[in-house]
Protein backbone atom coordinates (compact mmCIF):
# COMPACT_ATOMS: atom_id res chain seq x y z
CA UNK A 1 0.00 0.00 0.00
CA UNK A 2 0.86 3.76 0.05
CA UNK A 3 1.51 6.31 2.50
CA UNK A 4 1.02 10.17 1.22
CA UNK A 5 1.63 12.90 2.77
CA UNK A 6 0.45 16.37 1.47
CA UNK A 7 0.85 18.84 4.42
CA UNK A 8 3.97 19.91 1.81
CA UNK A 9 1.22 20.59 -0.72
CA UNK A 10 1.75 17.29 -3.39
CA UNK A 11 1.62 13.87 -2.81
CA UNK A 12 4.38 11.54 -2.31
CA UNK A 13 4.04 7.80 -2.02
CA UNK A 14 6.26 5.48 -0.53
CA UNK A 15 5.06 2.12 -1.75
CA UNK A 16 5.37 -0.86 0.27
CA UNK A 17 4.85 -4.26 -1.04
CA UNK A 18 6.16 -7.04 -3.39
CA UNK A 19 5.64 -6.22 -6.15
CA UNK A 20 -25.41 -1.18 -16.04
CA UNK A 21 -25.82 2.13 -15.03
CA UNK A 22 -26.59 4.29 -18.05
CA UNK A 23 -24.86 7.33 -16.43
CA UNK A 24 -21.85 5.48 -14.77
CA UNK A 25 -21.15 4.03 -18.28
CA UNK A 26 -21.12 8.19 -19.34
CA UNK A 27 -18.38 7.96 -16.76
CA UNK A 28 -16.18 5.30 -17.66
CA UNK A 29 -16.36 6.52 -21.35
CA UNK A 30 -15.51 10.17 -20.51
CA UNK A 31 -12.86 9.21 -18.05
CA UNK A 32 -11.10 6.40 -20.16
CA UNK A 33 -10.50 9.15 -22.98
CA UNK A 34 -8.71 11.43 -20.25
CA UNK A 35 -6.34 8.58 -18.88
CA UNK A 36 -4.88 7.94 -22.20
CA UNK A 37 -4.38 11.46 -23.14
CA UNK A 38 -2.70 12.26 -19.44
CA UNK A 39 -0.57 8.95 -19.99
CA UNK A 40 0.58 10.21 -23.39
CA UNK A 41 1.25 13.47 -21.95
CA UNK A 42 3.26 11.94 -19.04
CA UNK A 43 5.09 10.14 -21.38
CA UNK A 44 6.30 12.94 -23.27
CA UNK A 45 7.00 14.84 -20.00
CA UNK A 46 9.36 12.02 -18.90
CA UNK A 47 11.50 12.06 -22.09
CA UNK A 48 14.55 14.99 -21.35
CA UNK A 49 15.48 16.89 -24.04
CA UNK A 50 19.36 17.15 -24.14
CA UNK A 51 19.32 20.80 -24.72
CA UNK A 52 17.13 21.81 -22.03
CA UNK A 53 18.33 19.74 -18.90
CA UNK A 54 17.03 22.66 -16.27
CA UNK A 55 13.25 22.09 -17.73
CA UNK A 56 13.61 18.45 -17.39
CA UNK A 57 15.12 18.86 -13.67
CA UNK A 58 12.63 21.84 -12.39
CA UNK A 59 9.32 19.77 -13.98
CA UNK A 60 7.66 17.08 -13.21
CA UNK A 61 4.44 15.89 -14.34
CA UNK A 62 2.22 13.28 -12.21
CA UNK A 63 -1.23 11.61 -12.09
CA UNK A 64 -3.40 9.52 -10.38
CA UNK A 65 -6.50 7.70 -11.05
CA UNK A 66 -9.20 5.40 -10.56
CA UNK A 67 -11.88 3.52 -12.21
CA UNK A 68 -14.32 1.21 -9.97
CA UNK A 69 -17.78 0.41 -9.69
CA UNK A 70 -20.14 -0.09 -7.02
CA UNK A 71 -23.85 -1.32 -6.16
CA UNK A 72 -26.16 -0.77 -3.27
CA UNK A 73 -28.96 -3.21 -1.88
CA UNK A 74 -31.48 -0.87 -1.73
CA UNK A 75 -33.03 1.23 -4.31
CA UNK A 76 -34.72 3.61 -1.89
CA UNK A 77 -31.56 5.88 -1.56
CA UNK A 78 -28.63 6.76 -4.06
CA UNK A 79 -25.18 5.81 -1.62
CA UNK A 80 -22.91 8.65 -2.55
CA UNK A 81 -19.09 8.94 -1.92
CA UNK A 82 -19.94 12.52 -0.50
CA UNK A 83 -22.71 15.38 -0.90
CA UNK A 84 -20.44 16.88 -3.53
CA UNK A 85 -22.38 14.26 -5.75
CA UNK A 86 -25.95 14.82 -6.69
CA UNK A 87 -26.48 11.19 -7.19
CA UNK A 88 -24.71 7.86 -7.07
CA UNK A 89 -25.83 4.16 -6.75
CA UNK A 90 -28.65 2.36 -6.16
CA UNK A 91 -29.50 -1.62 -6.97
CA UNK A 92 -27.10 -1.62 -10.39
CA UNK A 93 -23.68 -1.63 -10.77
CA UNK A 94 -22.24 2.08 -11.33
CA UNK A 95 -18.74 3.73 -11.88
CA UNK A 96 -19.65 7.25 -11.21
CA UNK A 97 -19.40 7.29 -7.68
CA UNK A 98 -15.33 6.30 -6.88
CA UNK A 99 -13.84 6.30 -10.97
CA UNK A 100 -12.07 9.50 -11.57
CA UNK A 101 -8.55 10.95 -12.81
CA UNK A 102 -6.21 13.57 -11.62
CA UNK A 103 -3.26 15.38 -13.17
CA UNK A 104 -0.57 17.60 -10.94
CA UNK A 105 2.11 19.48 -12.47
CA UNK A 106 5.02 20.86 -10.28
CA UNK A 107 7.35 23.80 -11.28
CA UNK A 108 10.26 24.39 -9.15
CA UNK A 109 11.39 27.56 -9.86
CA UNK A 110 14.40 27.46 -7.14
CA UNK A 111 14.76 25.49 -3.88
CA UNK A 112 12.02 27.44 -2.07
CA UNK A 113 9.32 28.26 -4.41
CA UNK A 114 7.31 25.89 -6.44
CA UNK A 115 4.26 25.57 -8.19
CA UNK A 116 1.50 23.15 -8.21
CA UNK A 117 -1.61 22.96 -9.81
CA UNK A 118 -3.81 19.83 -9.72
CA UNK A 119 -7.08 19.03 -11.82
CA UNK A 120 -9.19 16.35 -11.04
CA UNK A 121 -11.96 14.88 -13.27
CA UNK A 122 -14.91 13.32 -11.04
CA UNK A 123 -18.48 13.13 -10.67
CA UNK A 124 -19.33 16.07 -9.18
CA UNK A 125 -22.30 18.46 -8.21
CA UNK A 126 -23.39 19.25 -11.46
CA UNK A 127 -23.73 15.26 -12.20
CA UNK A 128 -20.91 15.26 -14.89
CA UNK A 129 -17.37 14.84 -14.93
CA UNK A 130 -15.57 18.10 -15.88
CA UNK A 131 -12.85 18.39 -15.15
CA UNK A 132 -12.19 20.88 -11.62
CA UNK A 133 -8.88 22.74 -10.51
CA UNK A 134 -8.25 21.45 -7.04
CA UNK A 135 -4.70 22.77 -6.39
CA UNK A 136 -3.36 25.89 -7.70
CA UNK A 137 -0.50 27.38 -5.93
CA UNK A 138 2.85 28.93 -5.10
CA UNK A 139 4.80 27.23 -2.29
CA UNK A 140 7.42 29.08 -0.61
CA UNK A 141 9.81 27.03 1.94
CA UNK A 142 12.33 29.74 3.50
CA UNK A 143 14.15 26.78 5.54
CA UNK A 144 13.67 23.08 6.37
CA UNK A 145 10.78 24.52 9.52
CA UNK A 146 8.70 26.75 7.36
CA UNK A 147 6.67 26.38 4.73
CA UNK A 148 4.07 29.02 3.39
CA UNK A 149 1.52 28.54 0.48
CA UNK A 150 -1.35 31.00 -1.41
CA UNK A 151 -3.96 30.08 -3.97
CA UNK A 152 -6.09 26.98 -4.27
CA UNK A 153 -5.84 24.71 -1.74
CA UNK A 154 -7.27 21.14 -0.56
CA UNK A 155 -9.30 21.62 2.58
CA UNK A 156 -8.08 20.08 5.33
CA UNK A 157 -10.53 19.64 7.83
CA UNK A 158 -9.88 16.33 8.95
CA UNK A 159 -6.81 13.92 9.01
CA UNK A 160 -5.66 12.62 5.72
CA UNK A 161 -8.60 14.92 3.96
CA UNK A 162 -6.67 16.65 1.53
CA UNK A 163 -5.31 13.24 -0.09
CA UNK A 164 -8.77 11.80 -0.24
CA UNK A 165 -8.90 11.50 -3.97
CA UNK A 166 -5.70 9.67 -4.03
CA UNK A 167 -7.31 6.32 -3.59
CA UNK A 168 -3.80 4.37 -4.06
CA UNK A 169 -3.02 6.59 -0.87
CA UNK A 170 -4.98 4.62 1.29
CA UNK A 171 -6.16 0.85 2.34
CA UNK A 172 -10.18 1.13 1.32
CA UNK A 173 -11.86 1.69 -1.58
CA UNK A 174 -13.28 4.91 -0.33
CA UNK A 175 -12.58 6.83 2.86
CA UNK A 176 -15.43 6.17 5.05
CA UNK A 177 -18.90 7.68 4.28
CA UNK A 178 -20.16 8.45 7.48
CA UNK A 179 -16.94 10.69 8.76
CA UNK A 180 -15.90 12.14 5.18
CA UNK A 181 -19.04 12.15 3.73
CA UNK A 182 -21.04 14.87 4.95
CA UNK A 183 -17.99 17.32 4.09
CA UNK A 184 -18.38 18.70 0.42
CA UNK A 185 -15.73 21.19 0.33
CA UNK A 186 -12.96 20.46 -1.71
CA UNK A 187 -10.94 23.32 -1.63
CA UNK A 188 -10.13 27.10 -0.44
CA UNK A 189 -8.95 30.01 -1.85
CA UNK A 190 -6.77 31.43 0.59
CA UNK A 191 -3.38 30.82 2.40
CA UNK A 192 -1.63 28.24 4.90
CA UNK A 193 1.66 28.30 7.05
CA UNK A 194 2.96 24.94 8.32
CA UNK A 195 5.93 24.94 10.88
CA UNK A 196 7.77 22.64 11.59
CA UNK A 197 9.84 21.47 15.20
CA UNK A 198 12.04 18.38 15.82
CA UNK A 199 10.84 17.62 19.31
CA UNK A 200 13.61 14.64 20.06
CA UNK A 201 10.11 12.27 20.17
CA UNK A 202 9.12 13.12 16.75
CA UNK A 203 8.26 15.77 14.14
CA UNK A 204 5.60 18.03 15.74
CA UNK A 205 3.80 20.41 12.57
CA UNK A 206 1.38 23.09 13.64
CA UNK A 207 -0.65 24.89 10.88
CA UNK A 208 -3.22 27.25 10.37
CA UNK A 209 -5.11 28.33 7.17
CA UNK A 210 -7.89 30.55 5.84
CA UNK A 211 -9.34 31.55 3.08
CA UNK A 212 -12.98 31.59 1.14
CA UNK A 213 -14.77 28.14 -0.18
CA UNK A 214 -15.47 28.06 -3.86
CA UNK A 215 -18.21 26.14 -6.13
CA UNK A 216 -21.71 24.74 -5.10
CA UNK A 217 -23.06 21.94 -3.89
CA UNK A 218 -26.37 19.71 -4.32
CA UNK A 219 -28.89 20.67 -1.57
CA UNK A 220 -32.07 18.97 -2.49
CA UNK A 221 -32.42 19.33 -5.77
CA UNK A 222 -31.05 22.08 -5.96
CA UNK A 223 -27.26 24.05 -5.98
CA UNK A 224 -26.08 25.96 -2.99
CA UNK A 225 -23.97 28.94 -3.72
CA UNK A 226 -20.73 28.44 -1.41
CA UNK A 227 -18.51 30.95 -3.06
CA UNK A 228 -17.05 33.74 -0.25
CA UNK A 229 -18.18 31.70 2.85
CA UNK A 230 -14.81 32.57 4.78
CA UNK A 231 -12.75 29.11 6.36
CA UNK A 232 -10.35 29.39 8.90
CA UNK A 233 -8.51 26.94 11.27
CA UNK A 234 -5.57 25.15 12.33
CA UNK A 235 -4.49 21.59 12.94
CA UNK A 236 -1.14 20.16 15.13
CA UNK A 237 0.96 17.02 13.97
CA UNK A 238 2.49 14.88 15.95
CA UNK A 239 5.37 12.26 13.92
CA UNK A 240 6.64 9.63 16.04
CA UNK A 241 8.50 6.57 15.03
CA UNK A 242 5.10 4.86 13.18
CA UNK A 243 2.53 6.80 14.91
CA UNK A 244 1.15 10.01 13.43
CA UNK A 245 -1.39 11.83 15.62
CA UNK A 246 -3.36 14.96 14.75
CA UNK A 247 -5.71 17.23 16.85
CA UNK A 248 -7.82 19.99 14.31
CA UNK A 249 -10.20 22.40 14.17
CA UNK A 250 -11.90 24.72 11.41
CA UNK A 251 -14.53 26.80 10.94
CA UNK A 252 -17.04 28.46 8.04
CA UNK A 253 -18.90 31.54 7.83
CA UNK A 254 -21.65 30.71 5.53
CA UNK A 255 -21.71 33.40 3.36
CA UNK A 256 -25.35 32.76 1.58
CA UNK A 257 -28.44 30.92 2.89
CA UNK A 258 -29.00 27.01 1.62
CA UNK A 259 -31.34 27.08 -0.96
CA UNK A 260 -34.66 26.84 1.88
CA UNK A 261 -35.84 30.93 0.72
CA UNK A 262 -39.69 29.35 0.24
CA UNK A 263 -39.58 28.47 4.16
CA UNK A 264 -37.92 31.63 5.28
CA UNK A 265 -40.46 33.94 3.17
CA UNK A 266 -43.31 31.82 4.38
CA UNK A 267 -41.58 32.88 8.38
CA UNK A 268 -41.12 36.34 7.34
CA UNK A 269 -44.75 36.44 6.53
CA UNK A 270 -46.04 34.80 9.23
CA UNK A 271 -44.01 37.36 11.15
CA UNK A 272 -45.48 40.04 9.94
CA UNK A 273 -49.19 38.51 10.85
CA UNK A 274 -47.92 38.60 14.03
CA UNK A 275 -47.68 34.85 15.03
CA UNK A 276 -45.83 33.69 17.68
CA UNK A 277 -42.06 32.67 17.47
CA UNK A 278 -42.11 33.12 13.76
CA UNK A 279 -39.49 35.64 13.56
CA UNK A 280 -37.19 33.67 15.94
CA UNK A 281 -37.53 30.26 14.10
CA UNK A 282 -36.62 32.16 10.73
CA UNK A 283 -33.33 33.40 12.44
CA UNK A 284 -32.49 30.38 13.96
CA UNK A 285 -32.80 28.46 10.56
CA UNK A 286 -30.92 31.10 8.72
CA UNK A 287 -27.70 30.26 7.91
CA UNK A 288 -26.29 33.37 5.99
CA UNK A 289 -23.36 34.59 8.32
CA UNK A 290 -23.48 31.49 10.83
CA UNK A 291 -20.72 29.37 11.93
CA UNK A 292 -20.20 25.44 11.51
CA UNK A 293 -17.20 25.00 13.56
CA UNK A 294 -15.40 21.43 13.17
CA UNK A 295 -13.33 19.58 15.73
CA UNK A 296 -11.32 16.61 15.25
CA UNK A 297 -8.52 13.82 16.32
CA UNK A 298 -7.08 10.92 15.30
CA UNK A 299 -3.73 8.47 15.21
CA UNK A 300 -2.62 6.39 12.54
CA UNK A 301 -0.15 3.34 13.40
CA UNK A 302 1.75 2.05 10.12
CA UNK A 303 4.41 -0.69 11.03
CA UNK A 304 5.66 -3.59 9.18
CA UNK A 305 2.80 -5.38 7.86
CA UNK A 306 -0.33 -3.58 10.35
CA UNK A 307 -1.98 -0.31 9.55
CA UNK A 308 -4.41 0.87 12.17
CA UNK A 309 -6.35 4.46 11.65
CA UNK A 310 -9.10 5.60 14.07
CA UNK A 311 -10.28 9.38 14.33
CA UNK A 312 -13.35 11.26 15.94
CA UNK A 313 -14.81 14.70 15.20
CA UNK A 314 -17.63 16.57 16.24
CA UNK A 315 -19.11 19.19 14.12
CA UNK A 316 -21.22 21.59 15.96
CA UNK A 317 -23.14 24.46 13.75
CA UNK A 318 -24.78 27.79 14.69
CA UNK A 319 -28.05 27.44 12.44
CA UNK A 320 -30.62 25.05 13.14
CA UNK A 321 -30.51 24.08 9.44
CA UNK A 322 -28.11 21.99 10.19
CA UNK A 323 -27.84 19.01 12.89
CA UNK A 324 -24.82 18.77 15.09
CA UNK A 325 -22.52 16.01 14.53
CA UNK A 326 -20.76 13.06 16.35
CA UNK A 327 -19.04 10.74 14.56
CA UNK A 328 -15.84 8.60 13.95
CA UNK A 329 -14.23 5.15 12.35
CA UNK A 330 -11.22 2.49 13.03
CA UNK A 331 -9.91 0.67 10.35
CA UNK A 332 -7.09 -2.14 10.45
CA UNK A 333 -5.05 -4.04 8.19
CA UNK A 334 -2.44 -6.46 8.13
CA UNK A 335 -0.75 -6.65 4.84
CA UNK A 336 0.66 -10.93 3.71
CA UNK A 337 3.12 -10.38 0.38
CA UNK A 338 0.61 -8.39 -1.96
CA UNK A 339 -2.11 -8.81 0.10
CA UNK A 340 -3.93 -6.62 2.82
CA UNK A 341 -7.09 -7.71 4.34
CA UNK A 342 -8.70 -4.91 6.45
CA UNK A 343 -11.73 -4.83 8.29
CA UNK A 344 -13.34 -1.15 9.83
CA UNK A 345 -16.56 0.41 11.52
CA UNK A 346 -17.84 3.82 11.41
CA UNK A 347 -20.53 5.61 13.45
CA UNK A 348 -22.36 8.71 13.17
CA UNK A 349 -25.15 10.45 14.51
CA UNK A 350 -26.75 14.02 15.00
CA UNK A 351 -28.52 15.67 17.03
CA UNK A 352 -31.58 18.27 16.62
CA UNK A 353 -32.96 21.60 18.06
CA UNK A 354 -36.14 21.79 19.61
CA UNK A 355 -37.90 25.24 18.04
CA UNK A 356 -40.74 26.50 19.13
CA UNK A 357 -44.28 26.36 17.67
CA UNK A 358 -45.26 28.80 14.85
CA UNK A 359 -48.49 27.75 13.02
CA UNK A 360 -49.18 23.85 12.43
CA UNK A 361 -48.22 24.03 8.76
CA UNK A 362 -45.20 25.93 8.74
CA UNK A 363 -44.08 23.60 11.67
CA UNK A 364 -44.04 20.35 9.56
CA UNK A 365 -42.42 21.85 6.54
CA UNK A 366 -39.85 23.62 9.60
CA UNK A 367 -39.89 20.02 11.01
CA UNK A 368 -39.61 18.44 7.28
CA UNK A 369 -36.35 21.07 6.60
CA UNK A 370 -34.42 20.11 9.67
CA UNK A 371 -34.37 16.46 9.13
CA UNK A 372 -32.63 16.92 6.02
CA UNK A 373 -29.04 16.99 7.75
CA UNK A 374 -30.26 14.14 9.79
CA UNK A 375 -28.23 10.97 10.58
CA UNK A 376 -28.39 8.18 12.74
CA UNK A 377 -26.61 4.66 11.43
CA UNK A 378 -23.28 3.01 11.47
CA UNK A 379 -21.36 0.96 9.27
CA UNK A 380 -19.00 -1.93 9.38
CA UNK A 381 -16.76 -3.15 5.96
CA UNK A 382 -14.59 -5.43 5.37
CA UNK A 383 -12.19 -5.69 2.22
CA UNK A 384 -8.91 -6.66 0.71
CA UNK A 385 -6.40 -4.75 -1.18
CA UNK A 386 -4.28 -6.63 -3.62
CA UNK A 387 -1.21 -4.29 -4.85
CA UNK A 388 -0.42 -6.49 -7.82
CA UNK A 389 1.87 -4.40 -9.63
CA UNK A 390 3.94 -1.62 -9.01
CA UNK A 391 2.05 1.67 -8.98
CA UNK A 392 -1.20 -0.09 -9.14
CA UNK A 393 -3.70 -1.75 -6.42
CA UNK A 394 -6.78 -3.43 -6.83
CA UNK A 395 -9.66 -3.50 -4.01
CA UNK A 396 -12.75 -5.15 -3.15
CA UNK A 397 -14.97 -4.19 -0.47
CA UNK A 398 -18.53 -5.08 1.17
CA UNK A 399 -20.30 -2.46 3.35
CA UNK A 400 -23.31 -2.96 5.65
CA UNK A 401 -24.81 0.31 6.54
CA UNK A 402 -27.77 -0.44 9.25
CA UNK A 403 -29.51 2.55 10.35
CA UNK A 404 -33.16 4.19 11.01
CA UNK A 405 -35.22 5.66 8.54
CA UNK A 406 -34.45 9.20 9.52
CA UNK A 407 -31.19 8.79 8.61
CA UNK A 408 -31.09 10.42 4.80
CA UNK A 409 -27.85 12.91 5.35
CA UNK A 410 -25.20 11.32 3.70
CA UNK A 411 -27.80 9.62 1.13
CA UNK A 412 -29.24 11.52 -2.15
CA UNK A 413 -32.14 10.51 -4.41
CA UNK A 414 -34.17 9.46 -0.83
CA UNK A 415 -37.53 7.88 -0.96
CA UNK A 416 -40.07 8.00 1.18
CA UNK A 417 -39.85 4.27 2.18
CA UNK A 418 -36.20 4.22 2.87
CA UNK A 419 -35.69 2.05 5.95
CA UNK A 420 -32.00 3.30 6.80
CA UNK A 421 -30.43 0.22 5.43
CA UNK A 422 -28.33 -1.23 2.69
CA UNK A 423 -25.37 -2.82 1.56
CA UNK A 424 -22.78 -1.54 -0.94
CA UNK A 425 -20.56 -4.01 -2.99
CA UNK A 426 -17.11 -1.99 -4.67
CA UNK A 427 -14.42 -3.25 -6.76
CA UNK A 428 -11.88 -0.38 -7.83
CA UNK A 429 -8.15 -0.21 -9.41
CA UNK A 430 -6.39 2.61 -8.35
CA UNK A 431 -3.23 3.74 -10.02
CA UNK A 432 -0.68 6.65 -10.01
CA UNK A 433 1.30 7.54 -12.56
Amino acid sequence: MARYYSQQGYYAATVMTTSNDSTGSRGIRTILPCLLALASITARADIASPSAPSLASSFTLQGFGTVGGARSSSGQADFVRDLSQPDGTSKHWSAKIDSLVGLQANYHHSEQVEGVVQVVSRHGNEGNFDPEVMWAFVKYEPNAQLTLRAGRLGTDFFMLADSRLVGYSYLPVRPPNDYFGTLPFQHIDGLDGVTTLDTGMGLLRGKLFAGYLDGEVPSVGKQWNLQGSRMAGANMDLQAGDWLWRVGYAQVRFKRNIRNEDLLSALDAAAALGVPNALGVRDALSVKEKLGRFYSAGVVYDRGPLQVQMMLSRIRQESAAFQNTNSGYLIAGYRQNAWTPYVGYSRARSSTRNLPSTLPAIDQYVSYSVSRSHTDQYTGFLGIRWDFISNYALKAQYDVIRGNASSIFPFQQITPDWNGRTKVLSVTLDFVF
